[in-house]
C-alpha cells in the first residue's frame, strides 16, 4: 500500500529515521512502496541520513546506528513535530515570569524556547546555538524578549556547546528551572545521550538548577544512548505526550516527581 505521498525530502527522511529507530532496520523496496517514490529517491534519502550518522546503509536497506550515533539538529527537528509543539506549550506553561531558565540543547528544548519568548522578564541560560539564534532574531525583530546568557564551548553535531568551557560557565550560575530533552529514556538507564561531552554538560546543568523539567515524546522511551546523565528520580517534572505506553507512564509516575501529559 502506498502512503505518505507528496512529502518533502526532510519529512520523508524523518519518517525513515523514525521507522529505523522503532524497527531497527528498513528495506529500500518497502520504503519506495510506502512513500510512492522510486528506489533511487529512497537511496538518496538513506545516503543523506547515513551522512548524519543516524543510520548505517546495508545491502538493500539500512539499520540503526550504534550507541554512538548522534543525528544532527536538522534531522532530529523533523521527528514528531506535532508532539514537540504540544510538549513545548505544556512545559512553557510551567515557567513563571521573571525566572532564570536554563534551556538544554536539542530540538524539543528548542521548541520550548520558542514558547518562552512570550513570557515576560525571563533570563535564558543555554548551551544551544539554535536557541541563542532564536533569541537574537527575536530581539532584532523588536519586542520584550528574554535576556540571554550563552555558555560557550565546543559545538556537537546536534548544535550543543559542550566541554570544559561550557561546564565551567554553567557551574558558576544558579537557575530556577532547567528545560532538558534527551536522546533516550529508559527505566534502567535513565536519561541518555550518544555524546559523552554533552552528557557531562547536562550533568552540570542539572547540578546548577532548582527544578529539572524533562521534555521527551513517546518515541524516546526505551531508547538508550552511550552515556547516562540523570536517573529518573532526579527529574522533578517529566513532560511527554499521550501516545506513551501505559506501562511507561506508570514507571515515570512512580520514579519522577511528576508526570505531565501534553494535550495535542
Amino acid at each position: 500500500m502506498v502512503e505518505d505521498t507528496g512529502l518533502l525530502a526532510p519529512q520523508r527522511r524523518a519518517l525513515i529515521l523514525d521507522r529505523v529507530r522503532r524497527d531497527g532496520a528498513v528495506r529500500v523496496a518497502e520504503l519506495a512502496t510506502r512513500f510512492g517514490v522510486s528506489d533511487m529517491t529512497v537511496r538518496r534519502d538513506l545516503d543523506a541520513l547515513a551522512r548524519t550518522g543516524a543510520i548505517e546503509k546495508t545491502y538493500g536497506g539500512a539499520v540503526g546506528g550504534s550507541l554512538l550515533d548522534e543525528p544532527d539538529f536538522e534531522a532530529k527537528s523533523q521527528l514528531e513535530p506535532s508532539a514537540k509543539e504540544a510538549l513545548a506549550r505544556t512545559a512553557a506553561a510551567l515557567v513563571e515570569p521573571g525566572s532564570v531558565v536554563a534551556v538544554g540543547a536539542g530540538t524539543t528544548a528548542f521548541a520550548v524556547a520558542r514558547q518562552l519568548l512570550d513570557i515576560p522578564g525571563l533570563t535564558l541560560v543555554t548551551n544551544s546555538l539554535p536557541v541563542a539564534d532564536l533569541v537574537r532574531d527575536a530581539t532584532e525583530a523588536g519586542g520584550n524578549t528574554p535576556a540571554l546568557l550563552l555558555t560557550g564551548g565546543t559545538p556537537t553535531p546536534s548544535a550543543a556547546l559542550v566541554g570544559p568551557l561550557a561546564d565551567q560557565a554553567i557551574r558558576s550560575l544558579h537557575t530556577d528551572v532547567l528545560i532538558l530533552g534527551a536522546h533516550g529514556v529508559s527505566e534502567r538507564a535513565g536519561l541518555t545521550t550518544p555524546n559523552l561531552a554533552e552528557a557531562q554538560t547536562n550533568r552540570a546543568l542539572i547540578a546548577s538548577t532548582r527544578q529539572v523539567i524533562v521534555v521527551a515524546d513517546h518515541s524516546k522511551w526505551n531508547v538508550v544512548g552511550l552515556s547516562a546523565f540523570a536517573l529518573l528520580p532526579e527529574v522533578d517534572c517529566f513532560v511527554t505526550d499521550g501516545e506513551l505506553d501505559p506501562a511507561a507512564r506508570t514507571v515515570l509516575s512512580e520514579a519522577t516527581g511528576r508526570l505531565v501529559l501534553a494535550e495535542g
